[in-house]
């Protein structure tokens, strides 16, 4: 689905005043209300914008421990395992990947005893092989998508 320079504008709002009204929104841009919540709809639908709920911290919340867990899957049990590990609460993500392992999953803990347990919890799950856990020590660059966006954008009022 391709972005126009409007789409990318909206975009950057979302992303820097995230509880800004619509129609502050559209006062911003210069557009009318309904022609900016027709894109809003529209970009909702096409899948780029996949969520409008506030961003929490695990580490306020009681698990300041991070880590990344590789995990090996016996051929065949991909999806079995993926399911499994969806019931665990401390996964936060977990993706298919390449490489070294079959899953990466990126797990938040009370301490390192909580992930240790986390941890031989997912050794136990039928099909999984083996796991080799990395901690993170800090974060260096936040999640993050307005740099993308902004890329984006200029890349979009390039080609006009």
């Amino acid at each position: 689905m391709a972005v126009d320079e409007l789409d990318t504008r909206i975009l950057r709002l979302l992303l820097e005043q995230p509880r800004t009204s619509v129609r502050e929104y559209a006062r911003v841009l210069g557009v009318a209300r309904g022609t900016l919540q027709a894109r809003l709809d529209r970009l909702e639908r096409d899948g780029v914008i996949t969520g409008s709920g506030p961003a929490l911290s695990a580490a306020a919340l009681g698990h300041p421990v991070l880590a990344f867990v590789h995990i090996e899957v016996t051929q065949g049990h991909l999806d079995e395992v993926g399911e499994a590990l969806a019931a665990v609460p401390e996964i936060i993500e977990a993706f298919s990947i390449t490489g070294g392992g079959d899953l990466l999953t990126r797990v938040v803990a009370r301490d390192n005893g909580h992930l240790e347990d986390v941890v031989q919890q997912l050794i136990q799950m039928p099909g999984v092989v083996r796991t080799r856990t990395e901690m993170a020590l800090r974060e260096r660059v936040p999640h993050r998508l307005l740099p993308l966006v902004q890329s984006i954008g200029r890349a979009c009022a390039e080609q006009r």
